[in-house]
């Protein structure tokens, strides 16, 4: 027989936490009632694998130092997979609101409660418990987001995801290029409440630095050469949802400061107008950059820092979670033999191969790896040597083949192998670009800070390889 839900109905009103508990019985769950805060937060801390929803009076009364509020601090801080939903009085809607944004799932009124609001309430907070508490449960929901792996390390961003994602406070995500910034901000947008409405990339690097404002926050027309028509920002169609503000660490330290006031106060002022419109948006970033660092040398302001850092999701890189490997391959399989009406598979030794492989690109540089290999190669089985002569095109100059062959038979590990692959690559790009960093990263298809971090694992010295007049 299945086990009912227990859901807790905290509030000092004896009567109505009998009546509501009636209610709640009527749809099938069972109910524990309590009307005293301290008692409250006691109860949780030791029972809280029972309780499936805690609803939660917001004021308990005059004289009685411990608020709602504080008890759904204390559920966030320690027990956040726990949806809370905050009963309101007559004046504390506007304290209701602010308590959705420290993470409660909802709020109802209890002036305008009726079983079927009660009903709607209660349903949506408990579809959401499956995304919360066991590994695999996380593993599926990352999963469907496109987050792959069952590492412990992964299932802690996953964790992260739908604790954040619950609340409204502004996220930082900090990982390496290629890890997956932006699935992890998608994720977030959709476990919060918000999810029925937009979420807005905004690619910092590719905005112009004049069109930077007018872009965000809109203008009127005429305010400025090229104006011909009044237009809204992407603040104005983040509005409700979640502004993704992606490579943070990108944005020049002058326009830094025009976020403050948009961010902390959630009002923006379009080009050519003296009027500030309030909008509800919630704020996600994303950066590879060390941003202390940045801010040490002064090239990123600590009040947006702090702003945009309520919270933030590191994502590993792929070296610390290479067990994660096989189910990223198997992922990418699977997609590939559907789409092609195929059935091609990886050898043992195939899988292992790129576990060892050094992916300085991350997720992002295998998926392409493996992308590639599947759609090349016209064997069933994906071996070593498939593998390997797709890594070592990108990492020989086109004449290599004979230094393949002597590094082969080198006696190395493979590790280093490939490791001396990609050094000859990286020194045979420079002395083509003459030395030109910029050039070499666009030639070899990674980041010019990928570049820099090669550069300077492999002691490559750049000046040798430049041109003197």
């Amino acid at each position: 027989m299945e086990q009912k839900l227990n859901i807790l109905i905290s509030d000092d009103n004896v009567e109505f936490c009998r009546t509501v508990a009636d209610i709640v019985q009527s749809f099938g769950y069972e109910t524990i009632t309590m009307h005293e805060p301290q008692a409250t937060m006691d109860f949780i801390d030791k029972n809280i694998k029972k309780l499936s929803v805690i609803l939660l009076d917001i004021e308990f009364g005059p004289g009685i130092i411990l608020s709602g509020i504080n008890i759904l601090e204390h559920c966030r801080k320690y027990h956040p997979a726990i949806p809370v939903i905050m009963i309101t009085g007559k004046g504390t809607v506007e304290t209701a609101v602010k308590a959705t944004k420290l993470g409660a799932v909802n709020f109802i009124e209890k002036n305008t409660l009726s079983k079927e609001k009660l009903h709607e309430v209660l349903t949506s907070a408990i579809s959401k418990l499956n995304l919360k508490g066991e590994a695999k449960e996380i593993q599926k929901f990352l999963e469907s987001t496109g987050i792959i792996g069952k590492s412990k390390k992964i299932i802690e961003v996953g964790d992260s995801i739908i604790r954040f994602g619950r609340t409204d406070l502004n996220v930082l995500i900090t990982g390496e290029t290629g890890t997956g910034k932006k699935l992890v901000a998608k994720a977030i947008h959709s476990v919060s409440r918000r999810a029925k409405y937009p979420m807005v990339t905004v690619d910092i690097p590719n905005i112009p630095r004049e069109l930077f404002q007018s872009e965000l926050f809109g203008h009127y027309k005429g305010s400025f050469t090229g104006a011909h028509d009044s237009k809204k920002g992407l603040f104005h169609q983040a509005n409700r949802g979640t502004l993704f503000l992606d490579e943070i660490g990108d944005l020049s330290l002058d326009l830094q400061s025009s976020l403050f006031i948009p961010i902390e106060e959630k009002l923006v002022r379009r080009v050519g107008s003296s009027e500030s419109e309030e909008l509800d948006v919630r704020f996600v970033s994303a950066t590879d950059k060390d941003l202390l660092y940045a801010m040490k040398e002064s090239r990123f302001r600590e009040q947006l820092y702090h702003r945009l850092r309520e919270c933030e999701i590191h994502i590993p890189p792929l070296r610390e979670r290479v067990e994660d490997i096989p189910e990223i391959i198997d992922f990418y399989l699977h997609k590939h033999n559907l789409s092609y009406d195929d059935s091609k598979a990886f050898s043992p030794a195939a899988i292992e191969y790129m576990q060892e492989h050094e992916w300085t690109g991350n997720v992002r540089e295998m998926a392409s790896v493996v992308r590639l290999v599947l759609q090349t190669v016209s064997s069933m089985q994906i071996e070593v040597s498939d593998l390997h002569r797709i890594i070592s095109n990108k990492a020989l100059p086109n004449n290599g083949d004979f230094q393949s062959e002597a590094l082969l038979s080198s006696g190395r590990t493979l590790r280093e192998d490939l490791q001396e692959l990609d050094k000859k690559k990286i020194e045979s790009t420079l002395e083509k670009c003459n030395g030109n960093v910029s050039k070499a990263a666009a030639m070899l298809d990674i980041s010019r800070e990928t570049l820099h971090n090669k550069i300077r694992k492999y002691g490559i010295n750049t000046q040798l390889f430049r041109v003197k007049n």
